[in-house]
């Protein structure tokens, strides 16, 4: 009796494993099928196809969007790209990679880009678009904040009041400059200044540049304020008013495409069985935007 008990947890256990084990195959199978037939349908049709490459959040590694640039502007079955932007910026030197290749793009390669700004594209998000043939914005959305900024925290009083001590040894003034563990000092103040300074007429320029207009013509705007896209209409920082999808038609136009163009996106990020059983677990990882605070850097970043 024991024996046939026994047989018989034995085979509901074996039943029960095997049914989850095909559960799960099932699932992967699905998504499988699911992923490669988006991933084929990207690619669908030649001639008639602009390519989307967004540019979201805060800037940080500009490798990505620069791959997906290059590797769109360099293939000639793509007539034209739109760069769909919603970021308040980012780092200055990301900002300026990302900058160089739109405008390779567009100038080198002649092949026409655009810009189409979602909610926010701003500061090191605005200095990419002004490197566009076109920028298209929402009513609503927030355009400009041509400007540079640079903070870091300070705990020096904390480190006093645990009383602790930092020592430090350096050959060279400038050395360590921006230490979070004591307050500057005025020649270091005016060091940094200046390299902002420098940073701020980089920024004028390459956007004038862009926009092909004078530096004396963004000059007076670019104190770090933004504006709507209304606002930002006249004041020549956008070219139009459109959502993405008047975007799309409207670019469709301007390369010769009739009817509705295929859109071209970069292929997504495969999931594995373990992220589509127990979820996206990248909250646990330190966001590297989030600690840009933590050290001192020059940020082209609406706050």
């Amino acid at each position: 009796m024991a024996s046939n008990r026994g047989s018989r947890v034995f085979l509901w256990v074996a039943l029960a494993g095997g049914a989850f084990f095909l559960f799960v195959a099932a699932i992967f199978v699905l998504v499988y099928v699911s992923v490669r037939a988006d991933d084929h349908a990207q690619f669908t049709g030649f001639g008639d196809r602009i390519a989307v490459v967004d540019l979201e959040g805060v800037i940080v590694d500009p490798k990505s969007v620069v791959a997906q640039l290059k590797k769109y502007g360099d293939d000639s079955s793509i007539k034209a790209i739109i760069l769909h932007i919603n970021s308040p910026g980012g780092g200055a030197a990301a900002s300026e990679e990302i900058y160089r290749e739109v405008r390779r793009v567009r100038d080198e390669k002649h092949k026409r880009i655009v810009a189409s700004i979602e909610t926010v594209g701003a500061s090191g998000a605005y200095y990419v678009a002004s490197a566009t043939n076109k920028i298209y914005a929402n009513e609503a959305s927030i355009v400009g904040s041509i400007g540079v900024i640079a903070e870091w925290y300070n705990y020096a009083d904390l480190l006093k009041w645990a009383k602790l001590k930092e020592i430090t040894m350096k050959a060279g003034e400038f050395k360590d400059t921006g230490s979070p563990t004591r307050d500057m000092t005025p020649a270091e103040k005016a060091y940094m200044q200046a390299l902002i300074d420098d940073m701020h007429s980089q920024f004028i320029h390459n956007v004038a540049t862009g926009r092909k207009v004078k530096d004396e013509d963004i000059r007076p705007i670019a104190d770090g304020r933004v504006w709507t896209g209304r606002q930002a209409l006249p004041m020549k920082l956008i070219d139009q008013i459109a959502d993405f999808q008047a975007t799309v038609a409207d670019t469709a136009k301007s390369v010769g495409i009739s009817g509705e163009p295929t859109l071209v996106t970069p292929e997504r990020e495969r999931k594995s069985l373990l992220d589509l059983m127990f979820g996206d677990v990248s909250d646990l990882i330190p966001d590297r935007a989030k600690l840009m605070q933590t050290n001192v850097g020059f940020y082209y970043l609406w706050k």
